[in-house]
């Protein structure tokens, strides 16, 4: 039996001015996206536009003092994370601690119905990876 693999949920950028990036990358290249939602308990505000069988997530701050506000802040606006959906993000997250990798979310969070975790990126070879339960 073959294992079941990870697969591409999302891309996410991070941008200063949501409102413009959704005029570019919905107005200019047409992709097709959901209302933009504002997400209180991480100070942000998220907006999705499909692309292909993927999607591409835009973030933009609302606080100064959050972790994206100091990522945009050092890095500028541009790749913020990659999101792949693994078939069993419990598992998934044991495996990854007992191998030894860093992990930003010990145990799932919750958003929408949707279980997701974050995998730092000292772990990764420098890319912020998120996790989603695809279950």
């Amino acid at each position: 039996m073959e294992v079941e693999k990870p697969s591409l949920n999302h891309i996410a950028l991070v941008v200063a001015d949501l409102g413009a990036a959704l005029d570019f990358w919905g107005g200019q290249l047409g992709l097709p996206s959901d209302a933009a939602q504002t997400i209180p308990d991480e100070g942000v505000e998220i907006a999705f536009l499909q692309l292909g069988a993927a999607r591409l997530e835009l973030i933009q701050p609302l606080e100064q003092d959050n972790g994206v506000a100091r990522y945009l802040a050092k890095r500028g606006p541009g790749l913020h994370h990659l999101c792949l959906e693994v078939p069993d993000l419990d598992v998934k997250l044991d495996e990854l601690a007992a191998q030894g990798i860093e992990l930003i979310n010990d145990t799932p969070r919750e958003r929408d119905g949707r279980r997701y975790a974050f995998v730092h990126p000292a772990s990764t070879g420098g890319i912020l990876l998120e996790l989603y339960d695809r279950n």
